[in-house]
Formats: C-alpha cells, structure tokens, sequence
C-alpha cells in the first residue's frame, strides 16, 4: 500500500486506484469543506460573532498568511511525499472546517481560520503540482476543466441540501461544519490509506527555485492573487450587507454558480487546448475588468440585487479560466521545477493577500465601489502582461521577448 508505483504503471490498477481516479476524489473533497466555509461565512460571522468590514478584511489576511508561507511545502517534502503531504493537509482542512462553529468569537474564528487555512494552501500547492506532474501536456487542459466540474458537482450536492432543507430542518452553522468538513476528512484519510503512492517520470527538485525565464509566469500569479482577494473577501460580503441576503438566499446563488460550472468547466478545458493560453487569458482578463467595473456600477447607479448576482456568475466563469494559466507553466516548466515552482508561486500568488485584505476592509468602510475599481486596474494590468504569452510557449520561448530574438538569432 506504502510501496510507491511507477506512473506508467498505475495503467494496470483497478480504475479506482489509478492517479486520475485520486485527482478526482481529491478535487471533489476540498471544496466540500472549503465551498460551504465560504457560503456560511459571511453570514455566520455577521450574524454569530458581529463582524464589521473591517473584521472580515482581517479575517482573510489571516487566511491568507499560510498562503504566503507555502514555499515551506519544498521543506516538507525532503521529508514526507507531496502525495502524503497533499492529503495530510486536505485532511486538516476537513477537521478544521467541522469545529469551525465551536468557536463563535473573534479570536476563535481567527485560530480556526488559520488552521483550515493552513490544510487548504499546503493541499492546493501539493495538488498543482501532482496534476502537472502527472497529467500530458497534450490532456491537462481538459482534463483540468473536468477536475473543476467534478469539484462542482459535488458541491452542487451539498449547496443543494443547505438551499433545501436550511429552513425546513433548522438546520445549524454547527451541524453543517460538521458533517461538510468531516466527509473532506474521511475522503482524505480514505486516500491516503488505499490508493498507491506514485513516482513521477521526474524526480522533483527539492530545493528553492526562483528562475529568472519563469517571471511573466510569477508576475500573473501575483496579479491573480491580488485580484482574487478582492472577489474572494467582498463579492459576497456585499451581497449580505447591502442585500441582505440570508444563508439560503447567498447559498441559491452558489448553487447557480455550480450549475454553470458543471457545465462550462470541460468547454473552458477544451477552449484552453484549442485557442492557446494567451488568447484564452487575454479574454479572461478583459472580460474581469468589465465585471469588476460593473460591479462598481452597483453602488454608482444603484443597480438592484439581480445585477449584482449575475456579475457574480460570470465573475466565476471568467475565474474557472485559470487554469489557462497552470497549462502555461507546465508547457515552459523544466519538469524537474513543477513541485518547488509550485510552491514558490502560491507564495507571490499571496504577498498581497497578507495585506490588501485589511486594508481594503478599512477602504470598504469610506467606500465600497472604490474597493471594485482598484479589481478592474489589477485586471487590467493582468491583460497587459498577458499580452506577452507567446503563441507556443515552451522552455526557450516564455515570452514574446524570447520569441523574437530567436527569429533573429534564425535570420
């Protein structure tokens, strides 16, 4: 069970057993614990503990700070398999998110946070780099966009049960914690315990890397992470406070969000291999400086709740296009660099993270629409480093930059 298997080998598994198989069963645990944190948050600490604008911005740079420190992964795995370590960590999310209730205070729900936090950046980084390890260059995209829709789903299953049976059952913060992020868990510990361990073509360097060809890629993580913030922390923050919405009202609108996922997430894969990863990123980037701008547009001209819930959607859609951005790395990568790269880029995907949601908390306060427009620049600014994807990237071909001069190296 503990020996480790060969990639090329996992072929002869039973199908449960194979690597793609612990991609999907991984995919669909996180966001069973991590989605429902996000879709009771805001009302839980709005309702339970009292939380201003302010508080949430601290909240989430306290969530955001394991983020920062996900360069410790390349620590971790001289010591522990990043297999290992990836569901150790997605275990500690699920136990995490199950207790999260129990603590109904600030200083609780800040602890709490930071556990979960932790669980869920060291599992995200390790997962990343699993899935670009493991996954063809030539199938990752589609691939991805079927391990996003999986995810969905599954979600989808539990949002439905909050929407349906919160009212009815008077259903509790505590209970769901409890039984969303004790199924996260139990995925995790059932993964670890029967699916082999599997060795990768290539050996994994496990040791800082920072290389200079690989800086267009850091700087759209930075930009992401920055960007991401604002979205994660107030999209539905403002739903609650100017809306009103109460937790089956803000979990209907994740449930659409799901729904659409489903059933997008594969096109966005198959977009991904058949346009490319600039142009695919060139349109998502576009496409959020316009949502972003709308939803200034919310607190300007005074649009109602629906408007505001749309933009919601199709921020989500133009998100689930991220992926572009994992294929690009993988196609320029030296294979031996995917796992501490990883890691490395989760922490510049954070450093703005630590900090700008507190600050844009006190900003929200004076001014919410001010807090969207600052997301539609960073956006905009995502385009135009966008702009230098080459076509074909590849290692030698980063950027635009390399391309050209090696056309005149050729003349």
């Amino acid at each position: 069970m503990f020996t480790p298997i060969a990639l090329d080998q996992a072929r002869f598994l039973p199908l449960w057993r194979r690597p793609v198989t612990l991609l999907f069963l991984m995919a669909i645990a996180m966001p069973i614990a991590f989605s429902t944190w996000l879709a009771l948050l805001n009302n839980f600490v709005i309702e339970v503990a009292g939380f201003d604008g302010a508080d949430i911005g601290l909240l989430h740079s306290v969530r955001e700070i394991p983020g920062f420190l996900a360069v410790g992964v390349i620590a971790l795995i001289i010591f522990i398999r990043e297999q290992v370590l990836g569901l150790i960590s997605l275990a500690l999310l699920g136990v995490a998110t199950a207790v999260t209730a129990m603590f109904p205070s600030l200083g609780g729900i800040l602890m709490i946070t930071l556990l979960s936090s932790i669980g869920f950046h060291y599992y995200e980084t390790v997962n990343q780099s699993l899935q670009l390890q493991w996954l063809k260059k030539d199938e990752a995209p589609k691939v991805l966009g079927w391990l996003v829709a999986a995810g969905s789903a599954a979600t989808l299953v539990v949002y439905g049960l909050i929407v349906l049976l919160w009212e009815p059952l008077s259903l509790t913060y505590n209970l769901v914690f409890l039984l969303t992020g004790g199924i996260c868990a139990a995925i995790a510990l059932f993964c670890l315990f029967a699916v082999p361990q599997f060795d990768a073509p290539t050996p994994q360097t496990k040791s800082f890397v920072l290389r200079r060809r690989y800086w267009l890629y850091y700087a759209l993580q930075f930009m992401a992470g920055a960007r991401r913030q604002i979205f994660v922390v107030f999209a539905g923050f403002m739903m609650v406070e100017k809306f009103g919405f109460e937790v089956h009202h803000l979990t209907g609108l994740y449930l659409l969000n799901l729904l659409v996922n489903m059933v997008i997430a594969p096109v966005l894969g198959h977009a991904v291999a058949f346009f490319g990863e600039r142009r695919t990123l060139l349109f998502e980037y576009l496409g959020l400086v316009l949502v972003f701008t709308a939803y200034g547009g919310v607190y300007w001209f005074g649009w109602g709740f629906a408007v505001a819930a749309a933009l919601y959607v199709i921020d989500h859609i133009f998100f689930s296009l991220a992926l572009a951005l994992k294929t690009y790395f993988q196609k320029i990568a030296d294979p031996a660099d995917i796992a501490p790269t990883a890691a490395v880029a989760f922490t510049i995907n954070h450093i703005a993270a630590v900090f700008l949601p507190v600050l844009l908390g006190l900003l929200w306060v004076a001014s919410p629409s001010s807090v969207f427009v600052l997301a539609a620049l960073m956006a905009g600014g995502s385009f135009a480093l966008a702009l230098l994807i080459p076509r074909t990237p590849e290692p030698g071909n980063e950027t635009i930059f390399q391309g050209s001069a090696a056309a005149q190296a050729a003349e």
